[in-house]
């Protein structure tokens, strides 16, 4: 009996281990049909239509992997390259751009933000965390760099609680931001991009709120961090090394001119990144959703390649000669509007246009737009070429003016005078005409002399007649009295 049994849990073992090694078999066969069908999906994604490629002269764009990408100049919002930039897709990690965008625009960097229970224990466990306990706290700017390097969703979640009171009020701060800013794409129900159906974007709305994340200079230092310390502290008792995971920071991949970029992966969204770098005074940014490692990293090197390579930028106050100050008899002043020693009215000297290689400013077409409220701006001037937009400069006015001088034409065709002592609004019909002051006065004065001029030449004419006259007159009173006198002599007197 004793041996019965015995070979009874023998077989059971055996059995067990059977199976456990055929189950681990079909796992792998599973798996392996995983990796090739997501590799048969990377391939059918790479022939997804590219639209850039389909603007005329436009450089052609790579093919690439990613469900959706663009390539967009930081400074002009200029996009050099589109794919697919409108599609709803999910973000996972990225999503903390706009996370630390926020942090930074409505907290201070020394605050000290605790980390609550829901915040700690809401995200699960083994996702991307760097081991913070509920009652603890660093300083926010410890929390940028926890967000952005280690990717932590328990950091996302505390400083959502830090910058709006909870969760889910920043979450209501999320969108209506994103709102704001332009984003149409767009809909998050968390502070860190765990998967949600009701939680995406577009690579486009990433883009743009890239922009505005990489116009921050810490955030941009933060997000270019390879590796960072966290310290030991009296709310904070660890000290730790955490190391980003996008290979163009650590320079696992070498690049040159990276400013910085965020990586995200959830089985659903596969691989997301986002990227900025700067050559040659071209700030880029690259989006790339739905990727498979590494490609998100290849094919955002390519797609920067592409658009520092083939595209320049012109400055537009340099190239531009149709609304030179010049040509539109715009007037110079210096503090009033009769000297000379400077222009009141002045297109931007830092705007530019990106272009092809093979294009030249002659080769833009542009519209002029007096709808502009904001500052000293009197009007846009914005710039296309085969119908894309290349970039847009304004024309400013002079801060220190006291008032602007307009012609209004109402739609009868009256033409009435205006003068606006706190704005430089045009009026509402978009009409509005500079007047030279200078050359008006200069050809009043002209006019004024050649009256003057006629004047006295008349009076020289006038008296020059009457000098005549005169003479004419004495000589006939003359000739009289010789007359006279010689008939008295002739009777004897």
């Amino acid at each position: 009996m004793h041996l019965t049994h015995k070979n009874k849990i023998l077989s059971l073992i055996l059995i067990t281990l059977v199976l456990t090694t055929h189950l681990f078999s079909i796992n792998n066969i599973t798996a392996h049909a995983t990796l090739d069908e997501l590799n048969e999906q990377a391939e059918a994604r790479k022939q997804l239509p590219i639209q850039s490629n389909k603007i005329e002269n436009w450089p052609v764009g790579p093919e690439i992997s990613a469900q959706a990408a663009i390539l967009m100049d930081a400074n002009t919002g200029v996009i050099l390259y589109s794919k697919n930039i409108h599609e709803k897709l999910y973000p996972a990690s990225v999503t903390k751009i706009l996370t630390c965008l926020l942090a930074i625009e409505n907290g201070n960097l020394d605050d000290m933000v605790p980390f609550s229970h829901e915040a700690v224990f809401s995200v699960p466990g083994d996702g991307s965390n760097m081991g913070m306990d509920a009652g603890e706290s660093i300083t926010l700017e410890e929390c940028l760099y926890g967000i952005m390097v280690a990717s932590a969703n328990e950091v996302a979640n505390a400083v959502a609680e830090y910058t709006a009171g909870t969760i889910d009020d920043f979450i209501d701060m999320m969108n209506e931001y994103a709102a704001e800013i332009g984003c149409e794409d767009s809909h998050f129900v968390n502070a860190n991009g765990l998967h949600d159906e009701n939680h995406y974007t577009s690579a486009y709305d990433l883009a743009v709120i890239s922009r505005l994340f990489f116009q921050n200079e810490l955030l941009c230092k933060v997000s270019n961090t390879p590796k960072y310390h966290f310290e030991a502290s009296a709310t904070q008792p660890d000290d730790f090394y955490k190391k980003n995971k996008h290979r163009l920071v650590t320079e696992e991949i070498q690049y040159n001119g990276i400013i910085g970029g965020k990586t995200g992966y959830t089985d659903e969204a596969r691989q997301t990144l986002v990227t900025c770098a700067e050559q040659n005074g071209m700030k880029l940014i690259c989006v790339v959703l739905k990727e498979e490692s590494p490609t998100q990293f290849t094919d955002t090197v390519e797609l920067f390649d592409y658009g520092f390579q083939n595209f320049q930028i012109l400055n537009i106050s340099e190239s531009e000669d149709k609304f030179n100050i010049d040509n539109i008899n715009f007037f110079n002043a210096d503090n009033d509007i009769f000297g000379s020693s400077k222009s009141l009215l002045s297109v931007d000297s830092d705007s530019y246009v990106i272009v092809p290689n093979m294009a030249d400013f002659s080769d833009l077409n542009s519209t002029i737009n007096y709808d502009v409220t904001e500052g000293n701006h009197v009007a846009q001037i914005n710039y296309t070429y085969s119908d894309t937009y290349v970039g847009s400069t304004y024309v400013n006015l002079l801060a220190n003016l006291e008032s602007t001088y307009e012609f209004n034409s109402d739609p009868q065709g009256a033409t009435n005078i205006s003068v606006e002592r706190d704005s430089s609004t045009p009026n509402e019909s978009g009409n509005t005409i500079f007047i030279n002051v200078k050359k008006v006065l200069t050809g009043i004065l002209i006019f004024a002399i050649l009256i003057i001029c006629i004047f006295i030449i008349r009076a020289m004419l006038v008296s020059r007649n009457n000098a005549m006259r005169r003479k004419n007159r004495l000589k006939r009173k003359k000739h009289r009295r010789e007359r006279i006198s010689s008939s008295f002599d002739d009777f004897g007197f």
